[in-house]
């Protein structure tokens, strides 16, 4: 599963790899900004406190505190 944060502005980060390292890739609105190689490269980008992870749920699947009991 893909993480991917998500800030103001349209910036979006999801991990990548550039080069056999890993990256953050920075894009504004779909369009490539920068691929950072560490935390503090991406700063100079978006303040970190304004980012919020993006969560992907598994289609078609339940909690386990939310399954309904077998109907008897």
């Amino acid at each position: 599963m893909e993480t991917r944060w998500v800030g103001p502005d349209g910036y979006e980060i999801t991990a990548a790899t550039r080069d056999g390292r890993q990256v953050l890739r920075l894009r504004r609105y779909g369009e490539l900004v920068a691929d950072c190689f560490a935390v503090d490269e991406l700063r100079r980008f978006v303040d970190l406190a304004d980012l919020c992870e993006v969560v992907t749920l598994p289609f078609g699947e339940r909690s386990p505190t939310r399954r309904r009991e077998a109907v008897r």
